[in-house]
């Protein structure tokens, strides 16, 4: 089931305009993508960390979703400084852990949680309706919007329906075990979800089609970029432009 925690709240990050925030999101993480530097990639930490500070988020959902991540990383702290060309600067048995593995280990774990932190506090903190008609203003493809629309909409629906089928095989005293009998049924039932799921879908088609669907969802609510967007808008700029001064700044 997908839970919106964070899409709830009152705070300054919830009342901005939804396409700035989801314009903000992309230029942020595409500047903290490419910068290679420390000290901008601080920058971009820091302000990420601002913005979730200031969408008063539940400092335990955040930090669970950061710990979800950061398992890869380690992951990653474990392999690149082993197998990175460079410079060692201590061995481990016939191994050697290089300056440019840990580097490269460093500026990955920087760039990973700033990228998280600013979509949590800036994608996250909108509902994915919120979402999708924010892209349809932004001149984002009817068709990608209406999937995301839909898909979020029906989801739901296919989670139940999966409830439905593993309790009736639950009824029927199945008990999962490694055997071909175990995986024949779990076959069986993936198969019928998409069985459902085609005939559930073309239901759906008919019945928006017999209430006038034209191809486009309306949305109750306006968005209206205001002063305090703009203020906005101006401060993310001017973080932007001083991460893209600190990365290509001559040394």
């Amino acid at each position: 089931m997908i839970t919106e925690e964070f899409a709830i709240g009152a705070s300054p990050v919830h009342r901005i305009d939804p396409r700035l925030r989801v314009g903000a999101a992309v230029l942020f993480s595409c500047t903290a993508a490419v910068c290679g530097r420390f000290e901008p990639l601080f920058v971009c930490l820091m302000t990420a960390v601002a913005l979730t500070v200031m969408a008063r988020l539940d400092p335990r959902l955040v930090v669970r979703r950061l710990l979800l991540v950061n398992g890869l990383i380690l992951f990653l702290w474990a392999v690149l400084p082993l197998t990175t060309e460079g410079s060692a600067v201590m061995t481990i048995g016939p191994a050697a852990v290089t300056d440019e593995g840990l580097l490269l280990s460093a500026r990955i774990t920087l760039k990973s949680n700033a990228i998280l932190l600013a979509l949590i506090a800036l994608v996250a903190t909108q509902p994915i309706g919120t979402l999708g008609h924010a892209l349809n203003r932004m001149k984002m493809s009817d068709k990608l919007v209406h999937l995301l629309l839909i898909t979020y909409r029906y989801i739901f629906v296919l989670e139940q329906e999966y409830s439905r089928l593993a309790r009736a095989a639950r009824v029927r005293s199945f008990t999962p075990k490694t055997r071909i009998h175990t995986y024949r049924t779990y076959a069986y039932l993936i198969g019928m979800l998409f069985v459902r799921a085609a005939a559930r879908a073309e239901r759906v088609h008919q019945a928006m089609v017999c209430r006038g669907f034209s191809g486009r969802f309306y949305s109750l609510s306006e968005f209206s970029f205001t002063k305090t967007d703009g203020a906005w808008a101006a401060g993310i700029g001017a973080v932007l432009l001083a991460v893209g001064w600190l990365e290509w700044m001559p040394k």
